[in-house]
């Protein structure tokens, strides 16, 4: 068993992406749904929020997969979802 807790916590990764909401999902709690449905950690690095479009850098830990499937449930509510190409939040 120790092996397996092991393996799991060295599989860990980090993923900083933008999100940008359409208008239709301003509203939602989306990210505080994405920590209930998915085993990441969500860091939430800058956000720019209008009545019109939501634009969020965001920090996801967990595993590959989780990542994965996180972001494809973000995706299938509209959320556009990009990588963060320069690292220009760190601090």
């Amino acid at each position: 068993m120790a092996k397996t807790k092991k393996a799991a916590t060295a599989a860990k990764e980090t993923k900083r992406l933008w999100l940008t909401y359409p208008k239709k999902v301003i509203q939602q709690p989306a990210i505080y749904e994405l920590g209930h449905k998915f085993k990441v950690v969500t860091n939430i690095r800058q956000a720019s929020v209008t009545e019109e479009v939501g634009i969020v850098s965001l920090e996801l830990v967990g595993t590959r997969d989780e990542i994965k499937k996180a972001i494809k449930w973000l995706e299938g509510l509209g959320v556009k979802v990009e990588p963060v190409e320069i690292n220009v939040i760190e601090g």
